[in-house]
């Protein structure tokens, strides 16, 4: 891929709600999940073959690579597991399946190979009704938070000790105190205040130097953070909904970028006709490795 400083459309796919994207390392192809159309995308950058999708029963508001063999899925009311050769999906888990207006949203795997995935509630305006979850082997789900309007920004520092998590609504970045060996979150500090930015945290990715980079919905950027929460730089886009981001290529020096055409008018619609589409730039860092889940 001939890439620049600069993000640049490297396929124009017009998803509703790109989102989870991820670059997996062992065979150099990205995964997203495109979350209004029901699918899950994979794709090879660089090679003249079309995109592999997946069409889903329902939404799937994450997904995460595995130590062996599927890929997991965060649906609506619970997780599972995806044949990757076939597509077929086996329910694993029950989660809020009790709870209305509710669904799996955003979710990454952490150091230890855990499933952490947050929910959101659908309804208007949004209220504290879902939680942040944890998916562990033998299919165990526990609580991790509670009273969560709508997660997004999962990740960790290179240490693995740091969680960065929002409640979008909330217009924060908060970050947790993580022990790795247990997955027990403490209390939050703010890390990042968006009240005078532009737009809402989405999905984020730390880099190997240990700064936050964050998509920010209706703001048109990615805004890279130090890890004292200060704006270190902010990169412009051409679409308002920038979504989830991952790092990736062979040296994983590439950052990659999902977004959305949902939530914009027509007359956006028009004026940006690359909404929905997956950006990628070279920012002259690299990122880590994305986790794989241990089921």
């Amino acid at each position: 891929m001939q890439l620049t400083e600069s993000p640049q459309v490297i396929l124009d796919c017009q998803n509703v709600l790109g989102e989870s994207i991820l670059w997996d390392d062992r065979t150099n192809q990205l995964w997203w999940t495109n979350i209004h159309a029901r699918e899950v995308w994979c794709w090879a950058p660089g090679q003249q073959i079309s995109p592999r999708i997946y069409a889903m029963q329902q939404r799937v508001g994450a997904i995460a690579l595995c130590e062996g063999p599927g890929i997991a899925l965060a649906l609506e009311k619970g997780f599972g597991m995806m044949d990757t050769a076939t597509g077929a999906v086996e329910w694993c888990a029950d989660v809020e399946s009790a709870v209305p207006d509710t669904r799996l949203n955003d979710g990454r795997v952490d150091p230890a190979g855990r499933f952490l995935c947050g929910g959101m509630h659908e309804g208007s305006p949004q209220l504290p009704h879902s939680a942040l979850w944890r998916w562990e082997g033998n299919n165990q789900v526990s609580l991790c938070l509670p009273h969560v309007s709508c997660a997004n920004s999962l990740c960790w520092s290179p240490d693995g000790k740091t969680l960065y998590f929002t409640d979008m609504p909330e217009g924060t970045i908060n970050a947790y105190p993580y022990n790795p060996d247990t997955g027990e979150v403490g209390e939050p500090r703010l890390f990042a205040d968006l009240a005078e930015q532009p737009g809402l945290a989405d999905g984020s990715v730390v880099d190997e130097e240990g700064y936050l980079w964050n998509a920010q919905w209706g703001g048109a950027r990615i805004v890279r953070y130090s890890p004292d929460g200060a704006i270190d730089r902010i990169v412009s886009l051409p679409i308002d909904n920038p979504t989830c981001l991952t790092f990736g290529g062979p040296q994983r020096d590439v950052l990659f970028i999902t977004s959305a055409w949902w939530g914009l008018t027509e007359d956006q619609r028009q004026q940006q006709p690359f909404a929905g589409s997956v950006f990628a730039f070279r920012p002259g860092v690299r990122g880590q490795r994305e986790h794989r889940f241990h089921r």
